[in-house]
């Protein structure tokens, strides 16, 4: 079938499934496109007639009629006072009729055309009942057949009435509901930011406790259906804890401290999977820092107590200060003081008016990692590598009186 054909095709398909017109033709014309004409597009002498016109082919119930004399005075009245009345009448027919997205079309040029109309107001809230029915699942229609839902499309519908009322009452409900939208597509990111503009925006409205609730609810799903991460929990989490501060009446506040405890306990888990994950591959220090965080997180709980006991055996098997991190060890009296005196040389050494050798500080002994020596004696004993790197000997310094290399002992 040529293009041309299956164009024409189409269109008298779309026209049957709009309003029937007695005695109606399908014409085209290049600046209009098909459109179906007839006895009932015929116009008047002026827009009241054509207005009496149309209001009497629908109260006749011939609805066929009523849209197309509607459609002609505001295609040829459209600057008259009864041009937004009639431009309302069009959408109305095309929802009874069911074909939802073209109503809303028709509602748009509505609120585009006529900012100023007195039914502005019922216009924007038939908007909104026309989105909530596809926010709900209504199915788009296809050439007038219920073909798929579709929540993109209820996204849209509710960000044109933001756009075109934007100071309407149904402006915040509107506002909430592409994160409903946008939620039902697991867009999560994008939902919560639309939740957080109804909270920044409307404060003061019904619907932002219902927002503040909704983003801690999206994180709590995106923690749990996304890959494992503490801190999307966490987040999660806090949420629900602005929520509870901000909106202590709401009586969602018992089921939003219901997910704080859930999620405080996948916290506390995964701290102490993460704790067991560190012991068994021998990385102790890493394992006590998350066994504390489970300490930490539940003090009470049984993951607490298990926690301890493990902190306790490992201090016991491998010493205090095996489980400490490098740089925090202590150091005794004398190494610091050899430190400090070491520090001063360089200090000096590192002056613009330094004219002696260059002061040489050895590389530290890499040692390979183990269970630390026991000191058997008071007397002699050495440092051991893996605390305390052994400092340089005094005969690789320079003699600050000289600046030459101190000679043998």
């Amino acid at each position: 079938m040529s293009k041309p054909a299956l164009v024409l095709a189409l269109s008298l398909f779309a026209a049957t499934a709009c309003p029937r017109v007695s005695e109606a033709a399908v014409i085209y014309r290049s600046s209009e496109g098909w459109s179906v004409e007839g006895e009932d597009t015929q116009i008047e002498g002026s827009a009241a007639e054509q207005m009496r016109k149309a209001e009497k082919k629908e109260a006749a119930g011939d609805g066929g009629g009523a849209y197309n004399a509607y459609r002609a005075l505001v295609k040829n009245y459209g600057q008259s006072a009864l041009a937004p009345k009639a431009q309302r009448k069009v959408a109305m027919l095309l929802e009874a009729n069911g074909d939802y997205d073209k109503s809303y079309e028709a509602y748009s040029v509505y609120l585009t055309k006529y900012p100023r109309g007195e039914d502005f107001d019922a216009v924007v809230e038939a908007q909104f009942k026309i989105a909530k029915l596809f926010l709900d699942g209504q199915k788009r229609k296809v050439f007038g057949v219920p073909f798929a839902s579709s929540m993109t499309r209820a996204q849209e519908m509710f960000e044109g009435i933001l756009k075109r009322a934007p100071f309407s009452k149904w402006a915040p409900l509107a506002q909430f509901n592409v994160g409903q939208a946008l939620e039902k597509q697991a867009k999560y990111p994008e939902a919560i930011a639309a939740y957080q503009v109804v909270v920044a925006k409307y404060p003061t409205d019904a619907i932002a406790d219902d927002a503040q609730y909704q983003i801690g609810y999206v994180r709590l799903r995106e923690a749990r259906e996304g890959s494992y991460d503490t801190a999307s929990q966490q987040r999660a989490r806090e949420s629900f804890e602005d929520f509870v501060i901000r909106y202590p009446e709401s009586e969602k506040v018992p089921q939003a401290r219901e997910n704080m405890r859930s999620l405080q306990g996948g916290v506390t888990k995964g701290s102490l999977d993460i704790a067991k994950f560190y012991e068994k591959t021998k990385k102790y220090k890493a394992a006590v820092i998350y066994y504390n965080e489970v300490v930490k997180q539940q003090p009470d709980s049984p993951e607490s107590n298990f926690a301890k006991t493990r902190i306790e055996a490992l201090r016991t098997e491998f010493g205090e200060d095996a489980l400490r991190g490098g740089p925090e060890r202590t150091e005794t009296g004398a190494k610091a003081k050899e430190r400090r005196k070491l520090q001063a040389r360089i200090d000096t050494a590192s002056r613009p008016d330094y004219a002696g050798p260059p002061v040489v500080v050895p590389e530290p002994v890499e040692v390979a990692p183990g269970k630390p020596k026991l000191r058997t004696s008071p007397d002699g004993i050495l440092p051991i590598p893996a605390v305390e790197p052994p400092l340089p000997a005094a005969e690789q310094l320079p003699n600050t009186d000289t600046g030459l290399p101190r000679p043998p002992q």
